[in-house]
């Protein structure tokens, strides 16, 4: 992987996960594009950490069907089509559509208010450019909805979902935090009156958004240029 800022994890608990999150984020943001390859060495050494938790992020990674191992060679990033997108957030569409069908019968005046609260938060991150601040408010709407549901299996199918999303690409993006604060408000006001219609339109708006956004984002960094020869001799 290349141009890699060196980041200090740590030795902790799940370190793996956070491994996996960081390399498929690069991956689903054109940092690393289909056809390279991910070095174990040089990527242990980017994030201050063992080979091992590497070497099972990559795994993980390889179940998801976003790297491809090459045997005597290492870990190749998969091709990933602009139908993947389409499709990976149209999933994360359904799934949320029918969270929001259970939720919105169980949205009481203390669960609204709260919900609210996470929307102030929200504004707040995003007019203090406060990236990090933006990436955990919108976590925490989507979390109050999910919780509210009272789906958990569906909601782990969600979360699974979710993690192919490049979060601070969004949340650096100050025309999509716009359109976000704006669509958070619009979905507070459909629970509030019980407006499945409106919701719904929320949750369409906001994925069809999203994958638009990327694809563009992709296009741009040239994952999808054909002229472009995968790496043939890496190191791992």
């Amino acid at each position: 992987m290349a141009d890699v800022a060196p980041t200090r994890l740590g030795q902790r608990p799940q370190l793996s996960e956070e491994v996996a999150d960081h390399v498929r984020t690069r991956i689903m943001s054109g940092d690393v594009r289909p056809g390279s390859f991910i070095r174990l060495d040089e990527t242990a050494s980017a994030l201050g950490v063992s080979v091992t938790p590497v070497r099972e992020a990559l795994l993980t990674l390889r179940g998801e069907g976003l790297v491809d191992l090459v045997p005597r060679r290492g870990y190749l990033v998969s091709p990933m089509s602009r139908q993947d997108i389409e499709d990976i957030f149209w999933l994360q569409a359904e799934l949320s559509k029918r969270i929001v069908d259970r939720a919105i019968t169980r949205y009481d005046a203390e669960t609204l208010e709260f919900h609210g609260r996470l929307i102030d938060e929200f504004e707040k991150a995003s007019a203090s450019d406060d990236t990090d601040g933006v990436v955990h408010a919108q976590y925490a709407i989507h979390r109050c909805l999910n919780r509210a549901s009272r789906s958990d299996k569906l909601s782990r199918f969600l979360s699974n979902a979710a993690r192919y999303m490049p979060y601070r690409l969004y949340a650096d993006d100050p025309e999509w935090r716009a359109g976000a604060l704006t669509d958070n408000r619009r979905m507070l006001e459909a629970l509030r009156d019980g407006d499945v219609e409106t919701a719904h339109e929320v949750v369409d708006a906001e994925f069809t958004g999203g994958a638009s956004l990327l694809i563009a984002h992709l296009e741009r960094a040239g994952v999808w240029d054909d002229e472009r020869a995968p790496e043939l001799d890496p190191e791992h």
